[in-house]
């Protein structure tokens, strides 16, 4: 689920700035005239740079040497100081004077500067911080349970541990660990992180951080419309997901973070006597590799009558991880050149069903970069963060299913897929991985939110993580925590500074839109990502709805086996101070009680 494209403007909004006077009177030329031409050159300088920005990056990401990093480092100053000149020419122009639409939308991403608004003692500390973060996560080892002497790196090993392991000793240890290693030693980072990022916010007249981390969704109302979204899901929690009194311990649910448990579905499908997908033992028994993976993928595409992947794919591309000890970034992602020609994709792939899902995600936003590689720079992405998501998830949707993997001879032709017990085993194994994530997919940006806003103290930072995933998601920690670390940290998208809702927002495009969405990939992000939303399903605003009517049949038979089997739905969690031990300075609210539906 990991896309990583470089835009150096990622915020759009309006900002007044004092003192500046504005372009273009009637004498000297419309003000339009002039715009265009500034717009057009500086999309110009941007490609040029964001090209060699780009390469400065695959560079320290797939080898992350001291001298990579400080080339990294050099290049994103040149690109902060770019970023600043342009942003302070585009606002100069009076845009009631223009009445392009186009024009105007591009003038408003060139002028919101985001964090290069920062002055440069800052800004250059912003950068440290940022890089500092990435490489502690992708360079964390854990000392193996059995042989100390022996360090495990997060992929293959700590996932495949996770994802094959029964012994709760054993997943304890490794949980508690991976913290140890990865976020804990990040936790003054992000506290000095989100001082940065609210000055930044300042800067650009805006309220806090997360205003400045939620602009490219052109929405005033962005966070209070997912939490809208969010609510209209619960229904779903209360009653599906969650059976017994208290939380979850999140140690035993087959993934790190506990994020999806589609690894427990092959001991917790409904109907065990009917199928269930999962031909991970036939993708090994038939001598698959990555590089087979990534060929079936481009196949699968091809078939769908979208393009090949271009020779610089196969060429550049990481796709499994090297053995000449280097240390990269393993977190899969799919990269734009902004060349036009050169789109690679960034994994640590192991022949899995789970990776090979991974695989088609990654090649599907590869897609959508070369469907809008002919648009110029500020429309070279996606209408949001969460349509490229949702476009990578569509690209890619028939992957998964039985039928799928009956053509490629990895499960047997005689799967009744029509049975109402085979399907309420495919539909279970769907949201152990789909549904379940949902409630993650919100909680990680609204943890940010909370801390960028001050609802939450940033010396109980980690207590209100824990209050959180508790409160939303019902897992609990297996062991208790304190403010000495940091488990949020322990998740890539937080080490690394990307944004996670997203993955939240495409989940309900994948349902909402279908495949209505992939008539507008070519348009990338050269209209509002509501106008776009609105031409697909006839209004603005998401719907959960169709994500809701795609899981009623496996909703029903849970409801119908809870009544049958007098099953407690829900969690209870009375006391925080069992899992996380608060500071005295701190505050943090105590709110916790069943997670009913509305």
């Amino acid at each position: 689920m990991g896309w990583k494209v470089h835009i150096v403007i990622c915020c759009l909004g309006v900002v007044q700035v004092l003192g500046q006077s504005p372009v273009g009177t009637a004498k000297d030329g419309t003000v339009e005239e002039k715009a265009r031409k500034f717009v057009k050159k500086a999309e110009e300088e941007l490609t040029k740079m964001t090209e060699k920005a780009t390469f400065i990056d695959w560079n320290f990401a797939s080898n992350l040497t001291d001298e990579n990093e400080q080339k990294s480092l050099a290049s994103k100053k040149v690109m902060d100081q770019l970023s600043l000149r342009l942003g302070q020419e585009a606002k100069k122009f009076k845009r009631s004077d223009i009445s392009d639409r186009v024009l105007i939308r591009k003038l408003k991403q060139l002028s919101m500067i985001g964090i290069s608004a920062l002055p440069e003692k800052e800004l250059n500390r912003y950068n440290t911080l940022d890089s500092q973060m990435q490489k502690i996560y992708s360079t964390a080892k854990v000392p193996s349970k059995d042989d100390p002497s022996k360090l495990l790196s997060l992929e293959p090993e700590l996932s495949q541990i996770f994802a094959k392991s029964k012994d709760p000793k054993e997943l304890e240890y490794y949980w508690k660990e991976w913290r140890e290693q990865s976020g804990k030693k990040m936790r003054d980072h992000f506290m000095e992180n989100i001082d940065l990022i609210n000055h930044a916010a300042r800067l650009n007249g805006l309220r806090d951080g997360s205003e400045l981390k939620t602009q490219d969704y052109e929405s005033y109302t962005f966070i209070d419309e997912m939490e809208e979204t969010w609510r209209g899901l619960k229904p779903l929690y209360g009653k599906d997901v969650v059976n017994e009194k208290g939380p979850i311990p999140a140690h035993l649910l087959g993934n790190m973070w506990a994020q999806s448990w589609n690894n427990l579905g092959s001991f917790l499908k409904p109907f065990p006597d009917k199928p269930a997908i999962d031909v991970t033992d036939a993708m090994f028994e038939q001598g698959w590799t990555p590089k087979i993976m990534f060929e079936k993928a481009e196949d699968f595409f091809l078939s769908m009558g979208l393009p090949p992947m271009r020779e610089e794919f196969w060429n550049g591309s990481i796709i499994e991880k090297p053995d000449d000890g280097r240390e990269m970034v393993c977190h899969a992602s799919a990269w734009d050149f902004y060349n036009g020609k050169d789109f690679r994709i960034n994994q640590c792939t192991i022949v899995t069903e789970e990776d090979f899902i991974t695989v088609n995600h990654e090649m599907g936003h590869t897609q959508y970069q070369m469907s809008y590689a002919n648009l110029s720079y500020l429309h070279r992405n996606g209408a949001n963060a969460g349509f490229h998501e949702g476009v990578a998830d569509i690209l890619s949707l028939a992957v998964g299913t039985p039928s799928y993997y009956q053509r490629l001879g990895l499960m047997k032709d005689d799967v009744d897929i029509t049975d109402k017990e085979t399907n309420i085993n495919l539909l279970f194994n769907t949201a152990l991985q789909r549904l379940v994530f949902m409630p993650f997919g919100y909680l990680i940006d609204k943890y940010r939110w909370d801390m960028y806003g001050g609802w939450a103290d940033k010396a109980d930072m980690n207590c209100h993580w824990v209050k959180l995933r508790l409160d939303i998601q019902g897992v609990a920690p297996p062991v208790k925590r304190s403010e000495e670390d940091f488990d949020a940290g322990a998740k890539y998208h937080v080490a690394a500074n990307i944004g996670y809702i997203r993955y939240f927002v495409a989940h309900i495009y994948d349902k909402e839109a279908g495949e209505r969405l992939l008539s507008m990939i070519s348009l990338g992000a050269s209209k509002p990502w509501k106008e776009v939303i609105k031409h697909m399903t006839g209004s603005p605003k998401m719907d959960t709805g169709a994500f809701r009517e795609y899981f009623r049949p496996l909703e029903k038979w849970l409801e119908e086996e809870n009544r049958k089997n007098g099953v407690h739905v829900g969690w209870e969690v009375e006391d925080l101070e069992k899992y996380c031990q608060a500071s005295s300075s701190g505050r943090i609210s105590h709110n916790f009680g069943i997670f009913l539906p509305l």
